[in-house]
């Protein structure tokens, strides 16, 4: 894929409709940045006063960070890309090759390499890791000789690695490294959503254990280069500002603090957008909001859509983002950071010692050092009910007891997100397939978001600027006007 996008423009003629975009989320940023460049008129509501959704640049103690994601996987394009169309090509930064860790069975273990989201390929760095027992490791190469297990259209990803490898590989590898991503639990989460290169292969195959070393094998031979993941100077959260500035110098209107409440067909073009203080009129709209919020607003008009919203299920979590004096961490292990796996029972399910993990962070911050603790997960919200104050406490605990942090920090911050990520449940896909269906009968709507092609920021990218493109091939040239309604 080229580093540049050109949102598509109906060869008939310049459009002169009017798009809104409810939701300014990165995939709300995005496609309104295309809609605007492709030549229609867009305004862009968000309920809350920023923009940006889970990306949020700001500082502690005078040092730039993140306080929600923080870096963009560089092997899918659209983040990347659209990084460099706003003017952050320069900014890019990979995160450094320190690798992280694993806080288990009491002590900390290094990841082993050689698995596929946990599913081990390669025995031998697994059993030196010492993240399994003895019993753990012996009981995997059953997958061998056990006979098939059957996936048919979707399996929970943790009742079928438990099936094939036994229950330690789920609760001590794919459980934290899931939980990272969707911070959900393993035994719920969709194989065919959440690690869909395994899919095929374990459907058309007998032994996990081969799968992953395929797609391993294939992996070598595509010979990738470049990061896995990059970051932004002064943090990814900068993308949603750049993406914004771009959007309102190509002339798009946006608004923040402002919540759509009603959204209505107008005929068999147009939509009738309602607000708290006003009605807009909308030749088209892009819907890049959570379920919750476009469970709403679709209920008048497709009530089966809304119905199979209001089903999604969401995790809340919260980053404990804390700055420290620099002299007072020599003893941090130099790596990335780690993990944790819920089974071991502690508050903090990771950590990130940031300023090692980030060239650019190091640099800013000189003196002062960052790292960062999540907390939450979805069916485990008890510890959230704990004040900010208190998450900080056991933040420092379990550190302490992980890596024998004793300093006090200079700073802290407590990022609560409620509610902010999406579960991809057994049948996900097959739930966003319907969702669609009943959006595709209303002519001139689109989605786009986290819940409907995957959690991270280049998916959410993508799902925005797809959105934009099928919305600008249903305006006609010169908006409603012209086409004499």
């Amino acid at each position: 894929m080229s580093q540049t996008h050109s949102a598509t423009v109906p060869a008939s003629g310049p459009i002169s409709g009017h798009v809104v975009v409810i939701g300014g989320g990165i995939a709300g940023l995005a496609a309104a940045y295309d809609l605007a460049r492709g030549g229609a008129r867009v305004t862009l509501y968000e309920a809350s006063r920023r923009l940006g959704g889970k990306l949020w640049a700001d500082e502690i103690a005078g040092v730039p960070v993140d306080l929600g994601a923080e870096s963009l996987l560089a092997r899918r394009p659209e983040a990347i890309a659209l990084a460099r169309e706003v003017g952050l090509a320069d900014e890019l930064e990979p995160p450094a090759a320190l690798g992280a860790t694993l806080w288990t069975r009491g002590r900390l273990r290094p990841m082993p390499k050689g698995h596929v989201m946990g599913v081990p390929g390669d025995l031998g760095p697994l059993a030196a890791s010492g993240v399994l027992s003895a019993a753990g490791l012996a009981r995997i190469p059953l997958d061998h000789v056990l006979p098939r297990t059957p996936v048919g259209g979707d399996v929970a990803v943790g009742a079928f690695v438990a099936a094939r490898l036994g229950r330690e590989v789920v609760d001590r590898l794919v459980e934290p490294l899931l939980g990272g991503v969707y911070a959900g639990n393993a035994y719920e989460i969709s194989l065919r959503a959440a690690v869909p290169q395994l899919y095929p292969a374990v459907r058309d195959g007998r032994s996990l254990i081969e799968a992953a070393r395929t797609l391993q094998r294939k992996a070598a031979e595509r010979g990738g280069t470049g990061p896995v993941f990059n970051g932004i100077r002064g943090g990814v959260g900068r993308l949603p500002i750049a993406v914004a500035e771009a959007c309102r110098a190509a002339g798009v209107t946006i608004e923040t603090g402002a919540e759509v409440r009603e959204l209505h067909r107008t005929g068999p073009r147009g939509w009738r957008v309602g607000l708290a203080d006003r009605v807009v009129e909308a030749d088209a709209v892009v819907l890049a909001a959570p379920a919750p919020a476009a469970a709403r607003l679709l209920a008048a008009e497709s009530p089966a859509a809304a119905a199979e919203l209001s089903g999604v299920e969401y995790a809340g979590m919260a980053l404990v983002t804390m700055a420290f004096r620099r002299r007072d961490l020599l003893q941090l292990p130099v790596s990335s950071g780690f993990l944790v796996p819920p089974v071991d029972g502690r508050t903090i399910k990771a950590s990130t010692f940031s300023s090692h993990k980030w060239g650019w962070l190091a640099a800013a911050g000189g003196d002062t050092f960052v790292l960062r603790t999540s907390i939450g997960r979805h069916g485990s919200d008890a510890d959230l009910a704990w004040d900010d104050t208190d998450l900080v406490r056991l933040s420092r605990e379990d550190l302490g007891e992980a890596v024998g942090l004793r300093a006090a920090p200079v700073a802290a911050r407590v990022t609560r997100w409620d509610g902010g990520l999406p579960q991809y449940t057994v049948g996900h896909l097959d739930r966003v397939a319907r969702i669609r269906e009943q959006v595709g009968k209303l002519p001139g709507l689109a989605l786009c978001g986290a819940l409907y092609d995957g959690v991270g920021v280049a998916a959410c990218v993508g799902g925005g600027r797809r959105a934009a493109a099928a919305v600008l091939a249903t305006l006609v040239p010169g908006g409603r006007e012209q086409a004499g309604e």
